[in-house]
């Protein structure tokens, strides 16, 4: 096995070198005892049930949030998730998250997003599509619909919750962008 934590050597034929170190992920041995036993059992993956979200977060009109992970209830240093229902219809008002990044999955419905120094830019989403959302850029998010909710898996790129609202005048009619990639060069919706 060779990898970045850990390199076997053959020691059969070596005096124990007795040398010990520590690891990344906390764990530490004896250089030549084999790897750590994994300090994991409590402190390792986890499985969030579904009806044990937290439903003690910032809130906005019109969308319920719920954590999964965070910091307070798993200790994560990095990022962000939980759910959001959209009710049918609604919107949030322009806003950014600072230097966050925010990826969003969408489970049902359909999303609508709005972006720009003047929510000039719109964009469309369905049932399984991403949306991704860059550091400081202003957006709205609405629920393209007006009769069903909306689910997403909302993920931020740290535990903080930072959400800066902002007072710009959106314009009337954005302009449709078509999402491009190299999959899809001339856009997609």
């Amino acid at each position: 096995m060779n990898d970045k934590y850990w390199i076997e050597e053959d020691t059969s034929t070596q005096e124990h070198s007795g040398d010990w170190h520590e690891h990344p992920d906390g764990g530490s041995h004896e250089l030549g005892a084999g790897p750590p036993p994994p300090p994991w059992k409590h402190d390792g993956v986890r499985v969030i049930p579904g009806n044990r979200l937290d439903a003690n977060t910032a809130q906005t009109p019109g969308m319920d949030r719920k954590a999964a992970i965070n910091f307070a209830r798993m200790g994560a240093q990095k990022l962000w998730a939980g759910t959001v229902t959209i009710h049918a219809n609604a919107k949030t008002g322009a806003h950014h998250h600072g230097h966050l990044e925010s990826v969003i999955y969408i489970v049902k419905g359909r999303a609508r997003m709005r972006w720009g120094g003047h929510l000039e830019f719109t964009a469309e989403a369905g049932s399984g599509d991403f949306i991704y959302v860059p550091s400081y850029v202003p957006h709205q998010e609405i629920n393209a619909s007006p009769t069903e909710v909306q689910e997403c898996v909302l993920c931020r790129s740290d535990g903080e919750a930072v959400a800066v609202n902002l007072d710009i005048e959106p314009v009337e009619k954005p302009e449709q962008v078509l999402w491009i990639d190299p999959t899809h060069p001339k856009g997609g919706v």
